[in-house]
């Protein structure tokens, strides 16, 4: 699996996926850790109007993430994106999802 995908898919780095269990498939990928918006385009022909939803929800997830990783630079905290740990307890402590 090349670099930036699996970048992309660790759940460290990119804060936006959505986990449901560690089963791994014979490349090596989480099966079930995928983000949503790719899933509904599976299922829907790739009709990206169908999805409009799912990429809504995405994008302002990224938006809030990318907004704390500003925050914790300025601060200068490391590392600039918080662990999968760190974004539970950040989350916990917001009483709901803000995306």
């Amino acid at each position: 699996m090349p670099l930036v995908t699996r970048r992309l898919r660790d759940p460290d780095i990119n804060p936006c996926l959505l986990k449901t269990g560690p089963d791994e498939n014979e490349d090596g990928c989480l099966s079930r850790e995928s983000d949503a918006s790719a899933r509904c385009m599976d299922e829907n022909n790739y009709d990206g109007e169908r999805c409009s939803t799912y990429f809504l929800k995405y994008k302002n997830c990224r938006k809030f993430w990318n907004s704390i990783m500003i925050q914790r630079r300025q601060n200068g905290v490391k590392p600039p994106m918080p662990t999968a740990a760190e974004r539970d307890e950040i989350l916990g402590a917001m009483g709901k999802m803000p995306y």
